[in-house]
C-alpha cells in the first residue's frame, strides 16, 4: 500500500508513481482527496499553473492578489480555478448525476476512474498522460480508498448539489463504507505475511488504512490476520504531540497496527526528493 498526503500529485509525483503503478510495484493506495483531483487537474491545466518561487516571502496583500485571480496556492504552485477546477466539475458532475439517475452508489474514485476511462478529458490533456498516476491507476482498476474526500474541492463541489438539491448524498459512497471494504480487502489479499505500508506524508491517508488490522484483531476477533508486513514513512514532519506526520513506529505497537518484529523505517526529509528517488531505485531508472 502506498498512502498519499500532501501536495504530492501537484508536486507532479506522477512521472515516477505512474510507471510504479504501471509496473505491478503498487497494490492499493490509500490518498486525500486532493491528491486524487490534483493529478486529474495537473493533466488538464497543466500550462495555466503559476509557478510562485518565493511563495515564502509572500504578504496577505500578495496572497489576496491570487485570490481575487482565481489562483488557488499549493505551495509553490498556483492551480487555476476556471482551468482545473470548473472544468472537471462539469463533467464530474455529468457522472455523479448519470449513476445517481441509474440508482448506482460508487466511491469517490469510482466517479473519477469513470471519467477518464470515458476519454471525455482527453480533448484537455496538457501534459503526457503517462505521467498521471490516476490514468494508470484507472486503467488498471486499482483498489483505492480515499478517506476524508469531502474536505476536497469536488467533495465540497458535491456538497453543493446536496444542497442545492440536485444530488443526494447517498450516491456517494461513505467512509465507513471504505473502511469496510479494506477490512475485506486486507483479509483476502494479506495472505499470511500481511501488506507492505509505505506512508508519504502524514494525516489520514496513512492514519485511516493502517488502522485496518486492529480493527480485524480487536474489534471483529480474527484469528490469523496478518499484521503489515513493514512500515516506512517519509515525512518532514517531526513527530511530536501536535505533529501532522502521527506517531513513531514504536507507538503504533501499542495500538496493534505494528508487531514487534516488523521492519520499520522514517525518512525525515521532503518526500517530494525522496519518493521518486526510491521509485527510481525501485524501477531501476
Amino acid at each position: 500500500m502506498v498512502t498519499l498526503a500532501g501536495a504530492m500529485s501537484t508536486g507532479e509525483l506522477g512521472i515516477s508513481f505512474a510507471e510504479m503503478i504501471r509496473s505491478n510495484n503498487v497494490h492499493i493506495i490509500s490518498c486525500t482527496g486532493a491528491n486524487l483531483e490534483e493529478d486529474i487537474m495537473n493533466l488538464v491545466a497543466h500550462s495555466h499553473y503559476k509557478r510562485i518561487p518565493n511563495y515564502r516571502d509572500l504578504t496577505p496583500e500578495q496572497e489576496w492578489d491570487l485570490l481575487k485571480n482565481h489562483l488557488n496556492r499549493v505551495t509553490d504552485t498556483c492551480i487555476p480555478e476556471e482551468e482545473a477546477f470548473r472544468k472537471l466539475q462539469k463533467h464530474l458532475f455529468q457522472v455523479w448525476k448519470d449513476a445517481e439517475d441509474k440508482g448506482e452508489r460508487l466511491f469517490p474514485h469510482e466517479f473519477m476512474f469513470r471519467m477518464l476511462n470515458s476519454g471525455d478529458l482527453k480533448q484537455y490533456y496538457e501534459i503526457d498522460p503517462k505521467n498521471s498516476w490516476m490514468i494508470a491507476a484507472a486503467e488498471k482498476n486499482l483498489p483505492m480508498v480515499v478517506p476524508g474526500w469531502e474536505d476536497s474541492t469536488m467533495g465540497n463541489i458535491f456538497a453543493s448539489y446536496v444542497l442545492t438539491g440536485e444530488l443526494k448524498a447517498s450516491t456517494m459512497k461513505s467512509g465507513i463504507e471504505y473502511m469496510v471494504w479494506l477490512a475485506d480487502w486486507y483479509t483476502k489479499e494479506a495472505g499470511t505475511d500481511g501488506i507492505g505500508f509505505f506512508q508519504i506524508g502524514g494525516g489520514i491517508a496513512g492514519d485511516f488504512p493502517i488502522c485496518v488490522v486492529p480493527m480485524l484483531h480487536q474489534d471483529l476477533e480474527r484469528e490469523g490476520v496478518p499484521y503489515w508486513s513493514y512500515f516506512c514513512q517519509i515525512s518532514d514532519s517531526t513527530t511530536s504531540y501536535g505533529s501532522y506526520s502521527g506517531a513513531v513506529p514504536n507507538e503504533k505497537i501499542t495500538w496493534g497496527k505494528l508487531s514487534i518484529e516488523t521492519p520499520k523505517y522514517i525518512i525525515e526529509s521532503d518526500a517530494t526528493i525522496v519518493a521518486p528517488l526510491i521509485f527510481a531505485y525501485i524501477l531501476d531508472w
